[in-house]
Parts: structure tokens; sequence; C-alpha cells
């Protein structure tokens, strides 16, 4: 029999990980856009929840992954990173290797805040345009009911 263990602290739940997926969803068919991956990361870069729609490519799961990681890592959209290094081939080439490949520099990673605007997680989707897939990331965010931002003002 297994002991009593303490509980991990956890400030990205299920739950709200399902309402970020289903509200990604719901704004996409509205949108009719193509069909998305969605990945959902905790604080520490685990996978909460994700989803696949049918008809999705398998290398969708990967490239939504890496975005989400890309913000979360970072702390800021992964469409920020790619604006701001566009010019820096070699950091963005050696973050991705530091990362093991989890680093996907393009919009559709977006980071998960809580009231102290501290990212708690990050959404990740691939499948539409880039802008399309950040668009559906904050509509995700905002149906959950938490904040989210692509960069500090």
């Amino acid at each position: 029999m297994a002991g009593n263990v303490f509980h991990c602290s956890v400030q990205l739940t299920r739950e709200q990980s399902r309402h970020i997926i289903d509200g990604a969803v719901k704004q996409a068919r509205e949108a009719n856009l193509p069909p998305l991956t969605i990945v959902v990361l905790d604080g520490g870069g685990n996978l909460v929840a994700a989803e696949r729609e049918d008809g999705c490519a398998p290398l969708r799961f990967p490239v939504a992954k890496g975005k989400a990681y890309a913000s979360l890592g970072i702390g800021v959209a992964s469409g920020v990173l790619g604006e701001r290094n566009a010019e820096r081939t070699a950091f963005v080439a050696s973050v991705s290797a530091a990362s093991q490949g989890h680093f996907v520099a393009v919009a559709g990673g977006v980071p998960i805040l809580n009231e102290q605007h501290c990212v708690i997680g990050a959404v990740g989707i691939s499948g539409a345009s880039s802008d399309e897939d950040q668009q559906a990331a904050i509509a995700g965010i905002e149906q959950a009911g938490l904040r989210w931002g692509l960069e500090p003002s």
C-alpha cells in the first residue's frame, strides 16, 4: 500500500484547462478555422490538457506544445519572441537546442497570468494561421475566466 504524500501546489487546474480548450475550439468553429490542436501547460511546463480536433496533422501537437513552452519559458507570447528575435537566428536556434526542440517562436503561444501578472501556465495552438492560433488561445483563456498577456506594458 502506498503511503500518504504531500500534494503539490496547483495554480492551473485540469478544469480550468478544459475550459480553455473548449473556449478556443468554440472561437475557432465560429471563425470557421481549420482543425486545431490545443495544448495547456502549467507553470512548470507540464502538460495539463491537450486536444487535437479531427483532421489535424500529426505535427500540430509538437508545434502547439512548442509555442506554449516558448511562451512559458521566456515569459512573453511566442509571437512576441519571434518578432523580437527575427534578426537573431542564432539565439532562437540556441534556445531551441537548449529546450530540446520545444521552442517554437511564432504566434500561437500565450502566457496565462495570475492576479499579480505572474505566469502560471501557457496555451499553445497550431492548425490555422499563427495570428488565428493566437486569437483562439486568447479566447480560450478568457472563456476560463483567466488573465493573459502578450508582453508586459
